[in-house]
């Protein structure tokens, strides 16, 4: 082995990176890029501000900034004449603390306990408590503020009328012998025929769905315990199982349509699986940069120098 003047060996150019060689190829981790504390605020303003961006639609809805589009009906059809009497099984309170306590709270203590564990084991972690919980806790938002406003641009665009919008509405006056009917006055409350035109799609089923697969992903990475092989696929089960009664009972209920509920579960899984595969760092592996460089013969097969 030739040896530098600084006692390295002369075929590992740079001591302070971890390299192995094998078969003539160096592999190693690039050095981290240190971050100035006023750059790393500058990012989370960044990050703040693309999530509150991300919630511009879901807060013209929720305002009433915007009405939804005027539909007309048929006066035979029987998918719009359900009673309006019955009380939401699934309250817009309990599908929030469900959704963002529920899965905040599981992520915080999750993340806490990892950055514990690490910290009384020989590795150095690389992030802090508030470090790793804003890593995560984030990009859940981030995804539960874009579910939302895409749910809510579909209610405004469409204007599809829930099961119980005649009971809602009180049409007077209505004509039907024309057939389809456009023109009616709504004698009912005002925003609750308003509401009454915003079917598609289920909302609720929507987060519910996305707030508990996405607790399922999370608890698919971080509850690593070995103990029992059953118990992690027992709670996503429960879990799961949680979002499809939250979707059923807008059916029960008759606040939707099951179309509307089938395309709510769907818009909720395929945001929590975007947000948890390529958002979020939970899935993300650590890459290493392969390098070739020139084979010695007097190299050993595996060297360490860090």
């Amino acid at each position: 082995m030739h040896l530098t003047p600084g006692g390295a060996p002369d075929w590992c150019p740079d001591p302070r990176v971890l390299k192995v060689t094998v078969g003539g190829h160096c592999v190693h981790r690039q050095p981290k890029t240190k971050v100035s504390k006023g750059s790393r605020r500058s990012l989370v303003l960044l990050d703040l501000l693309c999530l509150c961006v991300v919630s511009i639609p879901f807060l013209i809805c929720e305002l009433g900034l915007v009405s939804p589009v005027h539909r007309g009906f048929f006066c035979d059809d029987v998918s719009i004449q359900f009673p309006a009497t019955r009380d939401e099984t699934v309250s817009d309170t309990m599908l929030i603390s469900m959704g963002i306590l529920i899965t905040g709270v599981t992520i915080v203590l999750g993340e806490c306990h990892r950055v514990s564990r690490q910290r009384r084991s020989d590795s150095c972690p690389r992030k802090g408590y508030l470090s790793s919980i804003y890593h995560q806790v984030l990009p859940f938002l981030f995804g539960s503020a874009l579910g939302q406003s895409l749910t809510n641009a579909a209610k405004l665009s469409a204007g599809r009328l829930r099961p119980n919008f005649l009971s809602v509405c009180k049409p007077e006056g209505l004509n039907c012998t024309i057939g389809y009917v456009e023109d009616y006055r709504c004698t009912g409350n005002s925003s609750a025929v308003t509401e009454a035109r915003k079917s598609f799609y289920s909302g609720h089923a929507s987060f519910a769905m996305y707030s508990m697969l996405y607790l399922s992903f999370y608890l698919q990475v971080r509850f690593t315990w070995r103990g029992a092989r059953l118990l992690r696929p027992l709670v996503q089960f429960v879990l799961i199982l949680v979002a499809l009664y939250t979707g059923f009972t807008r059916i029960s209920d008759y606040r939707h349509h099951p179309s509307d509920v089938a395309v709510g579960f769907l818009q909720g899984a395929l945001v929590a699986y975007w947000v948890a595969f390529y958002i979020s760092d939970m899935f993300r592996t650590k890459t290493l940069q392969s390098v070739s460089i020139p084979s010695r013969p007097d190299s050993p097969e595996t060297f360490t120098n860090c």
